[in-house]
C-alpha cells in the first residue's frame, strides 16, 4: 500500500460519528489491535442515543412511572406516601446525571482500548493514493486532516421535519425538545404514533398532560403485529391518551396561548383545527449526511438520504457505512451489530448482522417487544404458520404484581416448528424478548422454548406457555 501523506496522522480506521455504531466500532477496532480514531462533534460521546434519545427518554419513562404509581398503585399496596408532588427540575437533573455517567463511561472505554477521540465535525476529503482523507473541524473553526486506510461512516440520523410545520422552541418541538420541557404542558399534541411519539407522550401524560396523538396511518406502532397494535392502542386509550388515526397534518401556527394545528382526514375530507400548549413532531428519523463530503469519494445517497452498502462497503474501497445512515432497522442495537461486523471484516475476520433477529421495543407501560415476522408479513409472503398465545392475566407473577395487561404470541413453522416471530405486549417485554432472539439465532423451535425450564413465578413463563400453545398444550390458562 502506498505511504500516507507524512503531514497527516495515520490510522487503520477513522470513524465519523460517536454514537452506538461509531463508538462500538471504535472499541472493537481497538480490541483487534487496529489503530483507530473516532470523530465526534458533540461535547460528549454516545450520539443521539445516549445524549438526547434512548437513555434520557428511559430515565424519564422510569421516573414518570414511579410518579404515577405513587399516586395510583401505592395505596392499594398498603404504601402511604402523603401528598404527592412533582419536582420536574429534580427529575430532569437525575436524567442528566445518568446520561453524564454513561457518556463518561464511553470516554473511559476509549482510553482503555487506545481509541483517539478527534473532537469536531468530520468530513471526508477525498483520497490521496490509497489513503482516505478525513478533515476534522474543531469548535473554534480550526481544521486538521488525518489519513485512514478505512473510513467508517456512522453519522446516524436526525428527526424528520414535517412540511408546513416549523419548529419553535418550547412550542413546536422534536424529540430532543420533549426531553427538556421546563413545565408540564396542559395539552400535548403528538404527531406520529411510532416508538418516539408514544414513549414521550406517555411520559408527559403520566406527569399530568392531556395527550392527543395524531397519526396518518390507521394503526399505531409502524411495523408492529396488527393484533398487538390493536391491544396496545386500547391500553394506551384506557390510560388516558386519545388518538386521531388516518389523519393528516397540513400546518401549524404558534399563537399567544399555544399552538394551532391544522388537520384533515388522510383519505380526504373536512379540515379541522386542534389546539394545544405544545406540539411534538415525532414522524420518524432520517439519515444524517449533511456536509459529509460523500461526493469526494463518489458516493451518493438514495432519495431518502440512505447510503447503500454491500456487506457494509459503501461503493468505494476503504469506505464503510453502518447504523441509521444505511438500510435496516433504525435502532441503536442494530448499529452496534453493524459496527462489530464491519470492523471484523476490516480486520480480515467474518462479519455479519442478521436484521431479522434485531428486536424492536417500545418502552411504554406495559412495554411492547417483537422479533422476526408478524402474522401479516407471513400471510403476505404465503408462509404457513401456527400460533400460540398466552395472556399475562394468567401469569402468576404478573397477577401478584398487578401487571396483567397484554399477552405473548409465538409464531412457528407448522412442519419444522422453527420459530418465525415472537410478539409480546406486557410487563418487561423488552427483557423477555431476549430469550426469543436467542432461540431464533440458533434456528430453534417453539418446542425448545416450551420444554425449557423457566423459574416460577416469573413473567418469562408467559413466553413458555405461549410456545406450548403452538402445539396446543397450554397448561396455565
Amino acid at each position: 500500500m502506498a505511504d500516507a501523506p507524512q503531514s497527516a496522522p495515520q490510522y487503520d480506521v477513522v470513524i465519523i460519528g460517536g454514537g452506538p455504531g461509531g463508538y462500538n466500532a471504535a472499541i472493537r477496532a481497538g480490541q483487534l489491535g487496529l489503530k483507530v480514531a473516532c470523530v465526534e462533534m458533540r461535547d460528549t460521546l454516545g450520539g443521539t442515543c445516549l445524549n438526547v434519545g434512548c437513555m434520557p427518554s428511559k430515565a424519564l419513562l422510569h421516573a414518570s412511572e414511579m410518579y404515577e404509581a405513587a399516586g395510583t398503585a401505592f395505596a392499594g399496596l398498603g404504601i402511604k406516601v402523603g401528598d404527592r408532588a412533582l419536582d420536574l427540575g429534580q427529575m430532569m437533573k437525575q436524567k442528566d446525571d445518568s446520561v453524564g455517567q454513561l457518556t463518561k463511561g464511553i470516554e473511559f472505554l476509549f482510553k482503555k482500548n487506545k481509541v483517539d477521540w478527534l473532537k469536531g465535525r468530520g468530513r471526508i476529503a477525498g483520497r490521496k493514493g490509497e489513503w482516505g482523507q478525513v478533515e476534522v473541524e474543531a469548535a473554534d473553526g480550526s481544521k486538521t486532516t488525518v489519513a485512514a486506510k478505512n473510513i467508517i461512516i456512522a453519522t446516524g440520523s436526525e428527526p424528520t421535519p414535517l412540511p408546513g410545520v416549523e419548529f419553535v422552541e418550547g412550542k413546536v418541538i422534536d424529540s430532543t425538545g420533549a426531553l427538556s420541557l421546563s413545565a408540564v404542558p396542559k395539552k400535548l399534541i403528538v404527531i406520529g404514533a411510532g416508538v418516539i411519539g408514544l414513549e414521550l407522550g406517555s411520559v408527559w401524560r403520566r406527569l399530568g398532560a392531556e395527550v392527543e396523538v395524531v397519526e396518518y396511518l390507521d394503526k399505531i406502532g409502524a411495523g408492529m403485529d396488527a393484533e398487538v397494535a390493536t391491544a396496545f392502542q386500547r391500553g394506551l386509550t384506557k390510560q388516558g391518551m386519545t388518538f386521531r388515526m388516518g389523519t393528516k397534518v397540513t400546518g401549524a401556527k404558534v399563537v399567544k396561548d399555544g399552538v394551532e394545528l391544522m388537520i384533515e382526514p388522510a383519505a380526504g375530507g373536512k379540515a379541522e383545527t386542534l389546539k394545544g400548549d405544545v406540539v411534538l413532531v415525532a414522524i420518524g428519523r432520517r439519515p444524517y449526511t449533511a456536509g459529509l463530503g460523500l461526493e469526494t469519494v463518489g458516493i451518493e445517497t438514495d432519495k431518502r438520504g440512505f447510503i447503500a452498502n454491500d456487506h457494509f462497503k459503501a461503493g468505494q474501497d476503504g469506505v464503510w457505512v453502518i447504523g441509521d445512515v444505511t438500510y435496516g432497522p433504525m435502532l441503536a442495537h442494530k448499529a452496534e451489530e453493524d459496527a462489530v461486523a464491519a470492523v471484523e471484516l476490516i480486520a480480515g475476520k467474518a462479519g455479519h448482522a442478521d436484521y431479522n433477529l434485531v428486536p424492536s421495543v417500545i418502552y411504554t407501560a406495559p412495554e411492547v417487544a417483537w422479533v422476526g415476522k408478524t402474522e401479516e408479513q407471513l400471510k403476505e409472503a404465503g408462509v404457513e404458520f401456527r400460533k400460540g398465545k398466552f395472556p399475562f392475566a394468567a401469569n402468576s407473577r404478573a397477577k401478584i404484581n398487578h401487571e396483567t395487561e397484554g399477552f405473548v404470541k409465538v409464531l412457528a413453522d407448522p412442519k419444522t416448528d422453527r420459530v418465525l416471530g415472537v410478539h409480546i405486549y406486557g410487563p418487561q417485554a423488552g427483557e423477555l424478548i431476549g430469550a426469543a432472539c436467542m432461540t431464533m439465532a440458533f434456528g430453534g423451535a417453539s418446542e425448545d422454548i416450551a420444554r425449557t425450564s423457566y423459574a416460577h413465578p416469573t413473567r418469562s413463563e408467559a413466553l413458555k406457555q405461549a410456545a406450548m400453545g403452538v402445539e396446543g398444550w397450554i397448561m396455565q390458562a
